[in-house]
């Protein structure tokens, strides 16, 4: 019988991390379902699961939560999924900078920071496999989210440098891109535009109306919007493939915003997503 497989799931207070938490657990994976809250923490560990908190905001909770992980397995670790991330919707001429320098601490440099520690243990052990959530949004950026944007073509490019820096060492970096997967991401938004975002005396303080109309939205789905489970699917294939694709897409809108991105001069690209 084969030793149970590791891996260290971040974000899985609710949506994507928390499906497919319960995803891999099923399929026999040991997960560690981290979160960045305690009481979220308290929630996943009554349901059964190893849950340190790593917050990619704060560096000890980083070294701290991949330690607790590390001691928990007599030092190894077999896969990384870095899925935590947050939303700060709002025109690009509105965000204050100090507003993107938050949200890169999580979305891209905490990442990083777990990413390169994580990466020492799987030197050790001559194998692993980093999954990076990336997104649809990092593709083809949309308006109204250039913050999220922003972070997740960074990261994409991380993404693609570290898979080329890491050829014949053992370790896959592998890109996960969902589309619509149902999450909280759009409700949890809602505290940051709060914060950051000031509408009132804006240029297009009008359109904020719209903004605030879907953002406070609640019920109904996205178009074409898939359960966790579809990603679920993707990461399975990337962590048992001998040879995992570098990128796997999630969604039909995914599947179209690479094809638009390939095919299209990007003033027609910009037409179409205007029109959406």
């Amino acid at each position: 019988m084969s030793e149970q497989k590791s891996i260290l799931i971040t974000g899985c207070s609710s949506g994507i991390g928390y499906g497919v938490a319960h995803d891999l657990r099923a399929e026999g994976w040991r997960v560690f379902a981290s979160c960045r809250k305690a009481e979220d923490c308290a929630r996943l560990e009554h349901e059964g699961f190893e849950s340190p908190l790593i917050d990619y905001a704060d560096a000890a909770t980083i070294e701290a939560g991949l330690n607790e992980v590390i001691e928990a397995t007599d030092g190894t670790l077999d896969a990384l999924f870095n899925n935590g991330a947050f939303a700060i919707p709002g025109l690009v001429e509105d965000l204050p900078t100090e507003a993107l320098r938050e949200i890169f601490e999580t979305n891209v440099f905490g990442q990083h920071e777990l990413t390169r520690r994580a990466i020492r243990v799987m030197r050790a052990q001559g194998h692993g496999r980093i999954l990076n959530n990336s997104s649809v949004l990092g593709i083809v950026a949309l308006p109204w989210r250039g913050a999220y944007n922003a972070t997740k073509f960074a990261l994409t490019g991380l993404t693609e440098t570290l898979r080329l820096e890491m050829e014949g060492s053992g370790i896959h970096i592998i890109l996960i891109e969902p589309g619509p997967v149902t999450s909280d991401i759009r409700k949890n938004s809602i505290p940051h535009f709060e914060r950051w975002v000031r509408t009132d005396g804006a240029a297009r303080e009008a359109d904020y109306d719209r903004l605030r109309g879907r953002l406070y939205k609640t019920g109904g789905k996205d178009n074409f919007e898939l359960p966790p489970s579809a990603v679920t699917k993707k990461i399975l294939h990337a962590l048992t493939a001998a040879r995992p694709r570098p990128r796997y897409f999630v969604t039909t809108p995914t599947y179209f915003a690479e094809t638009l991105r390939r095919l299209l001069p990007t003033r027609w690209r910009d037409r179409i997503i205007l029109k959406s």
